[in-house]
């Protein structure tokens, strides 16, 4: 019976993890399946709507370093990465980043939240988990 109880506690340890995470994945956008038809979209297949207009006047440049808060889900709703959960933005350059970001948050000014539809072509491209078409909202924060 020891070894059962034992056992039951190292799982139920081992599992607090992953309910921290569930507990902290933030809900998908209601439109997460497709962009809206009020979404405008670019040449290479992107499509975005702003959520909050920002109050910079500059856009970053491709090689721009970018300070941002960003959540990201896949269309059917899963949550696969967020700075907004760990509590802490991201700073990185622009240009190291999939083409869909690099893309998209050139089109943003300061202080503004956006949502971007990447199709998988400028996401991860089918060569990497997750695949498809992925969902982000994007809040610039700064550019360095």
């Amino acid at each position: 019976m020891r070894s059962i109880s034992k056992y039951l506690i190292a799982a139920a340890l081992a599992a607090l993890p992953l309910m921290a995470y569930a507990q902290n994945a933030l809900p998908a956008p209601p439109d997460v399946k497709a962009p809206p038809k009020d979404a405008k979209k670019t040449p290479s297949g992107l499509a975005y709507k702003v959520l909050t207009p920002g109050t910079g006047k500059k856009h970053p440049s491709a090689t721009s370093q970018v300070t941002v808060q960003y959540t990201g889900w896949t269309t059917d709703g899963k949550m696969f990465d967020s700075s907004v959960t760990r509590g802490e933005p991201a700073t990185f350059p622009l240009d190291r980043v999939i083409k869909g970001w690099t893309e998209g948050v050139q089109l943003m000014v300061e202080g503004e939240k956006s949502r971007f539809w990447i199709p998988e072509e400028i996401a991860y491209g089918g060569r990497r988990d997750p695949k498809g078409m992925l969902v982000f909202d994007i809040e610039l924060l700064k550019i360095q």
